[in-house]
């Protein structure tokens, strides 16, 4: 064994630790050594608990020597905290894992945690291991084991029953009148092909090009509320953790992202005019799979400008091994569970609401748009290139959109609408058109 395993007990014993063996021939510079010593850091002794397997021991006799081995220091990386599992007067437990975990990141966690008595976030005391392997990607699935997982795991997403703009594949999307914008020639758009064939490919989000929906207001009405038939799931297939996990990253795309509502009090529903208005809105999920076994470990639920991992054993699953993702009202970001979240706080925010219905999205119905390990044997789809924005720039008349909704509100409420405006996510308030997801941080990084 490298290390013991830990995690917090108001959920299902979920976990795992890694244990090694030693193949060199070396015998005076192994992989793998007894530790020296043990030093304890810390005793549950003087507290009225349960202290049955907190940490390594139950008495106070120090482990055998042959319990663990310690790993040579090359084969290393550095770690740092991800959650807490305990705390206690100063001392504190954490979850561990590798400090760099890009695609191109070799480190691999352990399952193993750490224990301090200062609440530091660097220096750790316990490292992570390095995939030093140069063929690491042989570990990842190949094509026929990526439909596999998909057909295993891929979530539902359920859409909120009030909702008027659905997603759609981009193919619909392009074929049913999108426009291609240039700078400088904004009389004369162009309709994009199927696949986006006419698309310029590379440089950045200069503002030199942008898409937009149709400019007759009947088909521009139609396409905005997008085409639940053709929707389709678009997934990035990468390697995590020294490619000893595969990250699927499951991308939506939704013609039109609708206005926010907030809450103010006893003042549930707030139309905050267009605030939250933009075309071309990518959201996704990303399922995370052992690859020592193929199990689902992980889902992340993005949320704006961040999200959540939840372990596969805290995922709600009502079909099958296919986790459950529930949509929000006209943002379209994405929770694991029903009911109201509140961006602020004291009962003043913006609402990011979800609810059961029979509107949902089966994410099985994809369309593999990027598995860069496979090399050759894999063609990026054209729009995917494209990196300036899937909607034109906007600036949101806020004095105007918010004076409207003053009026609204009693004298005593009038003044929370500033706050409001501080805990809007950024990409409601306008600035540049949204990007696809080859753009976004997590394409070659880890979700934040």
């Amino acid at each position: 064994m490298l290390g013991s395993y830990s995690q917090p007990n108001n959920k299902a014993l979920y976990g795992w630790v890694l244990v090694a063996k030693d193949v060199s021939s070396s015998t005076t510079n192994p992989t793998l050594k007894q530790p020296i010593d043990y030093t304890l850091v810390w005793s549950s002794e003087s507290l009225n608990i349960n202290q049955e397997g907190h940490v390594v021991t139950t008495t106070p006799d120090k482990p055998s020597l042959d319990k663990i081995r310690c790993v040579r220091e090359d084969l290393t990386n550095q770690s740092e905290q991800y959650s807490l599992i305990w705390s206690n007067n100063g001392f504190f437990v954490y979850d561990v894992r590798p400090n760099n975990r890009g695609t191109q990141a070799l480190g691999v966690r352990v399952g193993t945690f750490v224990a301090q008595n200062v609440k530091t976030t660097t220096n750790l005391s316990i490292s992570c291991l390095k995939n030093i392997n140069a063929n690491k990607t042989l570990s990842m699935p190949n094509l026929q084991q990526i439909e596999a997982i998909m057909k295993l795991y891929s979530p539902l997403l359920v859409l909120h029953p009030n909702e008027e703009f659905y997603p759609s594949s981009v193919n619909w999307f392009f074929s049913n009148g999108a426009l291609l914008y240039t700078k400088g020639q904004e009389s004369k758009p162009v309709r994009i092909e199927p696949n986006g064939t006419n698309l310029p490919q590379g440089g950045n989000n200069d503002g030199a090009y942008w898409i937009d929906l149709p400019t007759d207001s009947k088909n521009k009405d139609r396409v905005s509320k997008g085409n639940l038939n053709s929707a389709t799931s678009y997934v990035h297939v990468k390697p995590t953790y020294g490619s000893t996990f595969t990250d699927l990253a499951l991308w939506a795309f939704y013609p039109f992202n609708g206005a926010a509502r907030a809450k103010v009090k006893f003042i549930t529903n707030i139309k905050l005019g267009k605030i939250g208005e933009h075309v071309g809105d990518w959201e996704h999920v990303t399922i995370r799979v052992s690859n020592f076994n193929g199990q689902l470990w992980q889902m992340y639920f993005s949320q704006h400008n961040k999200g959540t991992w939840l372990d596969a054993s805290q995922l709600e699953f009502k079909v099958s091994n296919k986790p459950n993702a529930y949509s929000t009202l006209h943002g379209h970001v994405s929770y694991p569970h029903v009911g109201l979240t509140l961006l602020g706080k004291h009962g003043v925010g913006v609402k990011d609401n979800t609810k059961q219905s029979n509107f949902v999205f089966n994410l099985v119905v994809y369309e593999l748009i990027s598995a860069e390990y496979l090399g050759f044997a894999f063609i990026e789809p054209p729009w995917l290139n494209f990196k300036r924005g899937w909607g034109p720039s906007f600036d949101y008349n806020l004095h105007k959109d918010l004076k409207e909704v003053r009026h609204l509100l009693p004298g005593k409420l009038k003044s929370l609408l500033d706050y409001i405006l501080k805990v809007l996510p950024k990409e409601m308030l306008g600035e540049s058109g949204p990007t696809g997801p080859k753009e976004k941080n997590n394409w070659s990084g880890d979700e934040v």
